[in-house]
């Protein structure tokens, strides 16, 4: 044999720009808005349920309690990772590149070719645009 195909990972990297720290921000503050909203839909939600459950079978509140809570605590924890990643959004250095995420692609290697300069390629975006391809 030879050559082989290998499907293998690309880093996506984005040059950090005041229109990609905008995005970045109302993204991340989009889910907060929409971790709060849940929140309120178990508050609400949870109120009716135990209504119901102490009509049932009051000895089964406490677990359902646990459960409710054990979702509130869950999109709590959330909205404060959401809130660090906020702070950490507002401290960004513009020009520094920040990854975005991974994709795949095929490459052909042959026999003497350096594995590992063609398994660390990069694609670096400036505001959605493809600026530079990196091996």
């Amino acid at each position: 044999m030879e050559s082989m195909t290998l499907k293998c990972p690309v880093a996506i990297k984005a040059k950090v720009t005041e229109g990609l720290k905008s995005q970045m921000a109302a993204e991340i503050q989009d889910a907060i808005k929409k971790a709060d909203m849940e929140l309120q839909q178990i508050d609400f939600h949870a109120k009716r349920v135990m209504a119901e459950q102490v009509k049932i079978d009051a000895q089964g509140l406490t677990g359902l309690r646990q459960q409710i809570e054990a979702e509130r605590q869950k999109r709590i924890d959330f909205k404060n990772h959401m809130v660090e990643r906020l702070k950490e959004t507002a401290g960004l250095e513009i020009g520094s590149e920040v990854v975005q995420g991974n994709m795949e692609r095929f490459i052909t290697v042959s026999v003497g070719d350096d594995l590992h300069k063609m398994m660390n390629a990069e694609i670096l975006l400036e505001d959605g645009k493809i600026i530079a391809f990196r091996a």
